[in-house]
């Protein structure tokens, strides 16, 4: 049966400050307004932890940054 170990990393919003939907204060959203490199930097720490062994389970956005799902295989003892 496998096992597995699971971490949650926060991410502070300095870093990823548009990298969701850009949302206007009536509501309306979309990608226009994300730089560019905030995408480069959201795949280099995903790549980062992928080399690592981890497998993203979900990212969740929020006002003051992002929080990270991960989970990796555990060798059997």
């Amino acid at each position: 049966m496998d096992r597995f170990e699971y971490e949650i990393t926060r991410h502070d919003a300095k870093n990823f400050s548009q990298v969701v939907y850009f949302c206007s204060a009536d509501g309306d959203c979309g990608m226009e307004e994300v730089p560019r490199e905030e995408p480069n930097a959201l795949a280099e720490m995903l790549n980062e932890r992928g080399r690592q062994g981890w497998e993203l389970v979900q990212l969740l956005f929020g006002r003051d940054g992002l929080m990270a799902c991960w989970k990796r295989r555990v060798e059997s003892r």
